[in-house]
């Protein structure tokens, strides 16, 4: 699933031709995606102008003054940015291009989304204020997400800490992969109770989340299965891992072997000896 460097680097990949722009037509081929498509989208956003291309955690935020378009990439989608009259893209939709954006400057925005799990709703007013974003936790790059919060969020839960590092409403965006990089840079073991680890930990763990996904984001995301820039091409930062997918491997830090265990069903990585 596209993590936070993945929906940041969507969104500045597609902000230049979008903002500013003015949305002449939606084109909705099938609306029966994770939430259903509004019936009146195409009315309610034609005619009006991209003001500015925002991210709130995994959601993308197209703000349109009166209210604001909501999209989320799902497990497999994508976003492309093409020129309406190019005939072999924009022209002829794949099976799985279900969503076009279609603006006065005749560019197209296309959501490809073969799995269906994606989103594409309006709100009206703040966008913050939409049943999914409100609960939202900090986003990981701002001030707001710090090792005084982290820690005191912590006290008394015995979930472990890979878990709550997922849980949307204490950080927002850090998903799996990125999950299990921050712990080994912080050398934090995936199964530690969250409540169980001190203060002097959390701050190199708050500042391995952020240096995770800086650095991801430079990197420009990582393509597992389905995710691609918005003009097509892959991120690299899988070509980084410490851990994520490499068991069995040697660690690059002290040569032990990679480990593999489940956890709530998802993939955990990390080396026996690095992480404690």
């Amino acid at each position: 699933m596209p993590e936070l460097p993945e929906v940041e680097t969507t969104r500045r990949g597609i902000a230049p031709y979008l903002q500013g722009q003015t949305i002449a037509k939606v084109i909705v081929r099938n609306a029966k995606l994770r939430w259903p498509v509004p019936d009146n989208l195409p009315s309610l956003v034609s005619g009006l102008t991209i003001q500015e291309i925002r991210r709130r955690a995994k959601y993308l935020l197209l703000d349109c003054g009166d209210g604001t378009l909501i999209i989320h990439l799902g497990m497999s989608g994508s976003l492309r940015v093409y020129p309406l009259t190019d005939a072999g893209k924009a022209g002829l939709p794949h099976q799985h291009d279900h969503f076009d954006l279609v603006l006065h400057n005749e560019t197209v925005l296309r959501l490809r989304d073969p799995r269906r799990f994606g989103a594409v709703l309006w709100h009206a007013g703040d966008a913050l204020l939409h049943p999914l974003l409100v609960n939202l936790g900090p986003e990981p790059l701002t001030p707001e997400f710090n090792t005084s919060g982290l820690f005191d969020q912590t006290r008394g839960r015995v979930a472990s800490i890979k878990q709550t590092l997922m849980n949307q409403q204490i950080v927002v965006g850090v998903g799996n992969i990125y999950a299990n990089e921050a712990l080994f840079t912080a050398g934090i073991h995936p199964k530690t109770a969250s409540g169980r680890i001190s203060k002097i930990r959390y701050e190199k763990l708050v500042h391995a989340v952020k240096q995770t996904l800086q650095q991801a984001i430079e990197a420009g995301g990582s393509s597992l299965r389905d995710f691609v820039h918005s003009d097509g091409t892959p991120g690299y930062f899988q070509q980084h891992y410490w851990v994520y997918g490499r068991e069995g491997q040697h660690c690059k830090k002290c040569g032990s072997i990679i480990k593999q265990i489940r956890q709530n069903q998802r993939s955990s990585f990390y080396c026996p000896v690095c992480q404690r």
